[in-house]
């Protein structure tokens, strides 16, 4: 009876609350998420991170008995259509709460993540990544992901993140020692605008590694990462975006390599790698995406795109010492959550079941 109450509650909330602008307000130099943005993106994720159909697996059947419904594979991250959008938005959702500890939904964000990150579920999702024809699976996007999650939780002194970071810590010492094995086998990085993407994966898991001290982690990324990218001139930002990005190369890259090179070794790099960008060149690169049809699952990673792109120009900003380049990057940044943050909720769940996370990322990454 107390479960159905708090579905019913859950779903009540849900329809009352309504988001005002603005969602968030921004400076020339930094911007900020409103509490009433908060409300509004964390909605998205309730609605998403218990709801397990329609879902995309990605599960490698082994045989007849293998054939399981998601959260038979994954109790704590089976919802919002595919395993790496259900870990972000459990990140999403303790971000809001951690920022946010007063808004309307907090007690059920806790309920709804004391629910889903226990340490019987957490036992079942690293298993899953022990079995030998799931090694690959989510690398290194997903993996990345709950790595972010984790550094959340690693640095919120509240009881309840406490105990979350408990449970999942298994899971990222798992992936942890997924990515040591694999980083050195990998022998070219993925440049593509979508989930492989080499840079992405390794910048989130370069945060991890810093927050919670995996020396070993962060001696494997800062190998690979100089190796990967170090010699690197001239990307051919004129050719992005393809069709279905939702990560700009060019700009993830450059925002890894921020995070790797020494600071004058750093604005060495960016020069000769965008040699153009205190110009704004490529003038593609600047300019936010359009979106045709927000039903289409592939076509609405522009709106993903345009989001990472403004968390690439800001983190890219901060690296560099050159008042005009700072400025033409945060500017940049703007046009580009102006533009995408007000669509997210369009009401088709191709994508409100992930874009939330990208956009509150972008919005933290502004501050």
């Amino acid at each position: 009876m107390r479960q159905l109450f708090s579905i019913f509650f859950l779903f009540f909330l849900l329809i009352m609350i309504r988001a005002q602008e603005p969602l968030y307000v921004s400076t020339d130099e930094s911007v900020r998420l409103t509490s009433d943005g908060a409300s509004h993106f964390a909605s998205l994720a309730l609605k998403c991170i218990v709801r397990e159909f329609p879902n995309k697996t990605g599960h490698v059947q082994i045989d007849s008995a293998d054939a399981l419904q998601p959260s038979d594979y994954h109790p704590a991250f089976y919802g919002c259509f595919d395993w790496h959008s259900a870990v972000h938005g459990h990140w999403m959702l303790v971000k809001l709460l951690r920022e946010f500890p007063d808004m309307p939904q907090a007690l059920i964000i806790r309920e709804a993540v004391n629910k889903n990150i226990t340490p019987e579920n957490i036992r079942y999702e690293t298993a899953y990544f022990e079995r030998e024809q799931n090694k690959s699976f989510e690398r290194t996007y997903g993996w990345a992901w709950l790595l972010k999650l984790t550094e959340e939780l690693y640095t919120w002194n509240d009881p309840d993140a406490r105990r979350w970071y408990a449970a999942v810590r298994p899971l990222a010492d798992r992936i942890s020692r997924m990515y040591i094995d694999f980083l050195p086998k990998q022998t070219f990085p993925n440049r593509t605008g979508e989930h492989p993407n080499t840079a992405f994966g390794l910048s989130l898991a370069a945060d991890y590694a810093s927050t919670v001290n995996d020396t070993a982690l962060m001696r494997v990324i800062n190998e690979r990462s100089k190796r990967y990218y170090t010699a690197d001139v001239g990307c051919p930002a004129g050719w992005e975006p393809g069709g279905t990005d939702f990560l700009s190369p060019c700009l993830s890259e450059a925002e890894l390599m921020a995070k790797i090179l020494p600071a004058n070794d750093y604005r060495k790099w960016l020069h000769a790698f965008l040699p153009k960008l205190k110009a704004g060149q490529p003038a593609i690169l600047f300019t936010p995406a359009t979106v045709s049809d927000r039903s289409d699952g592939k076509l609405v990673h522009l709106d993903g795109l345009n989001l990472s792109r403004a968390w690439c120009f800001m983190n890219i900003a901060r690296a560099t010492d050159d008042a005009g380049l700072q400025k033409r990057l945060r500017a940049a940044a703007m046009q580009q959550l102006s533009v995408t943050v007000p669509k997210i909720a369009d009401g088709d769940y191709a994508g409100e079941h992930w874009l939330a996370s990208f956009a509150v990322y972008a919005l933290f990454s502004g501050q």
